[in-house]
């Protein structure tokens, strides 16, 4: 089941950190079509946020054909956003948790690590160049 997690120093809403959350949960294969998301009340609760804050995340959700609310019995996934190449991503994951413990090692701050990571796969894969 999701965890989430709130950030909040970030200047995303926070019910769009949450259907992130999801949505990288999916894209990932650590949530998948079937599995329910966590009650409303349980999310509002340990994150200490407004319960309409979290339905608007997971009506978001709906629009966007990820997920299907059924009344009485909670909010589930039904579709996903995991590739062909979600096979590969364990061996992937195994190599860059190695690399982020040496970064750690290394001396980097989280932020570091991240904004190393950004500005590589920038450089490297020509994200954002038309």
């Amino acid at each position: 089941m999701i965890e989430f997690v709130l950030d909040g120093r970030s200047r995303v809403a926070t019910y769009m950190q949450l259907v992130l959350q999801v949505k990288q949960a999916l894209r990932v294969g650590l949530a998948r079509p079937g599995d329910q998301l966590p009650k409303v009340r349980e999310v509002a609760r340990a994150l200490a946020i407004n319960p309409n804050t979290v339905l608007k995340a997971y009506r978001e959700l709906e629009l966007e054909g990820l997920a299907e609310g059924r009344p009485g019995v909670g909010t589930f996934l039904v579709g996903t956003l995991a590739g062909p190449a979600l096979a590969n991503q364990a061996e992937l994951r195994e190599d860059l948790v190695v690399w982020l413990r040496k970064a750690e090692a290394a001396g980097l701050a989280h932020e570091d690590i991240a904004a190393l990571i950004d500005t590589t796969m920038r450089a490297t894969l020509n994200w954002g160049k038309t």
